[in-house]
């Protein structure tokens, strides 16, 4: 029996709260990759016990500087186009989390360029980025149980 996977991407696996962007940023223990134009920072921190498994274990964040592009209208094309390219390849990185349940990974999607890409670009380096993540995370997970 295969199984059933859904491709959405819900308020709840987005980064919205000051506290985490936080986190993730200022934290001092974040990772970042790049993958032109986009870099990827993220963080693996701990599951708090009142957030249960109905949570989502990946949380994103996907920012576009005004320095790049001054009109709203490409800023947000490109924001769509890093959202659905996340929304259809992140069991990449959700299939390298299965063993840790209680962990959580916080990930900002940062644009680098000052020219808009073809989707299928743009979807590219997302999965190269969340392979690169997901192995790393795998490598540091086998590392920490070496020990």
């Amino acid at each position: 029996m295969p199984i059933t996977r859904r491709f959405t991407l819900c308020k709840e696996e987005r980064i919205c709260s000051k506290l985490l962007i936080d986190r993730l940023f200022n934290g001092g223990n974040s990772h970042s990759m790049v993958a032109f134009p986009l870099r990827a920072v993220y963080v693996i921190t701990d599951r708090n016990e009142m957030q249960g498994a109905t949570l989502p274990q990946v949380k994103i964040l996907v920012s576009v500087p005004k320095k790049h592009f001054k009109r709203a209208v490409k800023r947000n094309r490109v924001k769509r186009q890093v959202r659905e390219a996340y929304r259809k390849n992140k069991y990449i990185l959700l299939d390298k989390l299965q063993p840790m349940p209680n962990q959580e990974v916080l990930l900002a999607f940062i644009w680098l360029d000052n020219m808009l890409h073809a989707s299928a670009d743009v979807e590219n380096k997302v999965c190269n980025l969340l392979q690169r993540i997901g192995e790393k995370i795998e490598t540091d997970r086998k590392e920490t149980i070496q020990e």
